[in-house]
């Protein structure tokens, strides 16, 4: 006679699929990103003014720099620019070579060059103390850059545009997806800035200007992204 034994299933294998059963199914996500952007007028401007100047000599080549250097200085003291609002940049001296086919440089002399960096908040004074710092000796000139003293507000609203945003569409998927927004389940900011738009470029060659050259601040984008993670369920 044949005999049939029980088939017997380790209670671990039980124990596992009943936990399977019992596991909750994880619930639907979805990630955005979206970014905001507040306009705001700029209250300061920053300039970089350079002198440029050449010497037979080290020496010649920086002690020139300096008297024109000191008289840039002096015009800003002169259009009431605080010295704290003044800062050097870069400062070098580097020799100047002529070079010809098969033949061993030769030193011409040598170039010393003085940046400095202008802050100030009298944005309708630029075209003048642009003007200004060339007359007086600068031949080097870049900027305006355009900004806000405290950004920290207009940054805070782009944020907060941005998260609305990002809701508001999150919303839009749910619903075509036949889902509801449960909650929001985290956020991370992806950059805030202020994007300043085109600038204009003042080269050496403004020095020949006879006037004040036009500059208008126009208007800043303050402009904030962020990623946000939300947490859908079904519609009730």
């Amino acid at each position: 006679m044949r005999r049939f034994l029980p088939l017997l299933v380790p209670p671990l294998l039980l124990t596992t699929a009943a936990a399977a059963q019992d596991r909750p199914t994880p619930p639907a996500m979805l990630t955005l990103t979206a970014s905001a952007d507040v306009a705001r007028a700029p209250d300061q401007l920053r300039l970089t003014a350079g002198v440029l100047t050449n010497g037979a000599s080290a020496a010649d080549a920086m002690a020139a720099n300096s008297v024109r250097m000191n008289s840039v200085l002096a015009a800003l003291k002169a259009a009431a620019i605080a010295l704290r609002d003044v800062q050097t940049t870069g400062l070098s001296l580097s020799p100047q070579y002529r070079y010809q086919p098969e033949q061993p440089p030769i030193l011409t002399g040598y170039q010393a060059r003085n940046s400095i960096s202008i802050r100030t908040g009298k944005l309708g004074e630029a075209g003048r103390l642009v003007d200004a710092v060339i007359k007086a000796g600068a031949n080097e000139v870049q900027g305006p850059e355009f900004t806000l003293a405290n950004p920290d507000a207009a940054l805070d609203e782009a944020r907060t545009a941005a998260v609305a945003k990002a809701r508001a569409r999150a919303e839009l998927y749910a619903r075509a997806a036949g889902l509801k927004v449960k909650r929001i389940a985290s956020i991370s900011e992806g950059g805030a800035m202020a994007d300043p738009g085109p600038r204009p470029l003042m080269r050496s060659a403004m020095a020949e200007a006879a006037a004040a050259p036009p500059v208008q601040p126009g208007e800043l984008a303050m402009v904030a992204s962020v990623t946000v993670s939300f947490e859908l369920e079904p519609m009730p």
